[in-house]
């Protein structure tokens, strides 16, 4: 019998759907402070994932979802780039 292997979950910070890991965006902010999609999700840091779609992005950005998640104050520079990143993506 052959094991299947499980697939890690994690929940968009938005919407709170769950969903697997390899279907979410991974926002990862580094020791330096740093704030950049991690698209490979092996980046060192802490880690915050969000659906694909920028609906989410912008209802994360509205309800500060990322400041919580990263414990600070996150820039609105940082939320443009993101944004912009993900529009990039969904093309």
């Amino acid at each position: 019998m052959k094991k299947t292997k499980k697939v890690p979950q994690r929940k968009c910070i938005a919407c709170q759907d769950r969903d697997n890991k390899k279907e979410l965006i991974r926002i990862v902010k580094n020791k330096e402070g740093e704030i950049f999609i991690d698209l490979a999700g092996k980046a060192n840091g802490r880690g915050a994932y969000i659906c694909k779609d920028s609906e989410c992005l912008k209802k994360a950005i509205k309800s500060k979802a990322l400041n919580r998640a990263f414990k600070m104050d996150v820039p609105n520079e940082v939320y443009e780039k993101l944004l912009a990143e993900l529009e990039s993506y969904e093309k």
